[in-house]
């Protein structure tokens, strides 16, 4: 699917497909955008060298997972965003790579399947924005993608506080496992936000020819996504380290509950080991032993083996062993 918006030199807007481009070409004042979703390789490579974008720039557009990346070129910039096509509170998420071609003239975006940011862009700010200048509608739609991770994050935290919770009432080896589910997801996004991260810390400390630092509103914008996706970082990080303090604590919990059970197994071994070897020895068949004769010896071993078992229980709880 081919989807085009155009801005005059006038400031007139219309939205359009493939149509729309010769009417661009001819307006040397006019601004275009041209979102191609899902379109064939061979087609958008036929666009994109219509419009005189670099080769190299183009097929590292159509690398399937390829970490995100600013690079320049001589009539275009290339940014490859890592963008999200479906998201959710569970984390579960699905990843969806973005490409931006961005000229003076013109912004190309592809990308494989839906992006909910380029849709919300075409329907509302789309036509402000490319008035201003192609660049403010790259910036914007990553601004408004990681709102989208911002959102998802956020109520992401409220079901870590009930997991939390949860965990210190009753932990069990299910809630173990989603919160380690958790913490791979969450390694997996902290990765993608740091490559976002150095993007747009690239894009503050270099002058990059069609995303000019110069201008106040580009550099507004740079600065606005920058500090969005700093957030995003910090807050996976910090979700990060709550999920691993969350495993930690259970472990503990889970160790000492563990040791005290085999204090207690302890204890009783301790109690019971002399009074099996009482046992033990009066168990053996030998003719003569000199007890067996006593009259009252079997009371008496009784009350010994009695009373040592006592005795031990008393040393025992004196020592806070039970």
């Amino acid at each position: 699917m081919i989807r085009t918006l155009l801005v005059t030199a006038d400031g007139q807007s219309e939205t359009g497909g493939e149509e729309l481009i010769a009417r661009w070409k001819e307006d040397s004042d006019s601004h275009i955008w041209i979102d191609l979703q899902g379109e064939p390789i061979a087609r958008e490579r036929a666009l994109l060298e219509d419009f005189g974008c670099h080769p190299l720039a183009i097929s590292d557009a159509h690398r399937e997972r390829h970490p995100p990346k600013i690079e320049e070129f001589e009539s275009h910039t290339l940014i490859i965003y890592r963008g999200i096509s479906s998201f959710d509170a569970e984390l579960n998420y699905q990843p969806q790579q973005i490409s931006f071609f961005v000229s003076d003239r013109y912004l190309v975006s592809l990308h494989p399947g839906m992006a909910m940011s380029v849709d919300r862009l075409l329907e509302n700010e789309g036509k402000s924005l490319l008035r201003r200048s192609p660049e403010h509608v790259a910036l914007k739609i990553m601004y408004t993608s990681a709102g989208f991770y911002l959102d998802s994050l956020l109520e992401f935290e409220t079901q870590l506080s009930d997991l939390e919770d949860e965990l210190q009432q009753a932990g069990t080896d299910k809630l173990m496992r989603r919160i380690t589910g958790y913490r791979s997801r969450l390694v997996k996004m902290r990765r993608i936000f740091n490559y976002h991260q150095g993007i747009t810390r690239e894009l503050i400390a270099y002058d990059y020819r069609h995303l000019s630092r110069e201008n106040a509103e580009t550099l507004h914008a740079i600065n606005d996504v920058f500090e969005r996706f700093e957030r995003l970082y910090s807050l996976t990080q910090m979700y990060y380290d709550i999920c691993g303090d969350l495993i930690d604590g259970y472990i503990s919990i889970s160790t000492h509950q563990l040791n005290n059970t085999m204090r207690i197994l302890t204890v009783i071994t301790a109690i019971f080991v002399p009074l099996t070897f009482i046992v033990g020895i009066y168990g053996m068949n030998f003719e003569y032993m000199p007890e067996l004769g006593f009259k009252y010896a079997y009371f008496v071993v009784v009350t010994f083996m009695l009373g040592l078992g006592i005795g031990l229980v008393w040393l025992f709880r004196r020592k806070g062993w039970i």
